[in-house]
């Protein structure tokens, strides 16, 4: 089979599956991997059981393999469909079985996400050691924030410079997303629930430390 072939069968799997299945919008942090092997960073705009599209500082070429990892989903694999600025389409390849398992999953995530992550707001709240934490962007940028709010699975964060929805930027340590603004800041929810000592570690830590 031709490279060519190889992009037009793909290209089939993925309309069958955009028939099947209804891409939701949300936002997942994860990384991904090339063909080169590397890893870069990157965000989910929308995904269903069959494609995603991401969010990406590298793409690759059309038809090329990628293995992506994503909070809450894991581990994806799948070609690229498409390519737009500022990241890339990718079909996803698995078992009918585990498609619909993923599409349970993806209602769910994007049901919790849209009622204002109500299932958050029973986590107890947290009295940092710190009133303020370093915000720190993908592109490398950082800012100082106070505190206004922390519980283990977010943070409401006084801020002068207010980062889009759905933006992914690291407070200390800790993996988030600004998931709305405030007239001081944002809100942020962290990728992976913390523990008390997680999240004072994390706060403290620099990035990639």
């Amino acid at each position: 089979m031709t490279s060519s072939e190889a992009a037009v069968r793909e290209g089939a799997v993925t309309l069958n599956d955009r028939r099947r299945f209804q891409r939701v919008r949300l936002s997942l942090l994860g990384r991904f991997m090339l063909e080169n092997r590397r890893e870069y960073p990157c965000q989910t705009i929308d995904m269903s059981p069959g494609s995603c599209a991401v969010l990406a500082p590298v793409v690759g070429a059309l038809g090329e393999r990628v293995i992506a990892y994503f909070d809450h989903v894991g581990r994806i694999e799948g070609r690229i469909a498409r390519l737009f600025e500022g990241g890339f389409a990718m079909s996803i390849e698995s078992t009918p079985r585990k498609k619909d398992k993923m599409a349970a999953k993806l209602t769910w995530l994007a049901n919790r996400y849209h009622l204002n992550l109500a299932e958050d707001r029973r986590h107890e709240r947290v009295t940092p050691s710190t009133s303020t934490a370093k915000v720190t962007l993908p592109d490398g940028r950082a800012y100082t924030a106070r505190i206004v709010d922390l519980s283990l699975s977010g943070a409401a964060l006084s801020l002068e410079y207010k980062p889009p929805v759905g933006s992914p930027l690291r407070l200390g340590a800790i993996r988030s997303t600004v998931v709305r603004h405030s007239e001081e800041g944002i809100a942020i929810e962290f990728a992976v629930l913390q523990t008390p000592d997680s999240l004072e570690d994390g706060l403290a830590a620099s990035p990639g430390s």
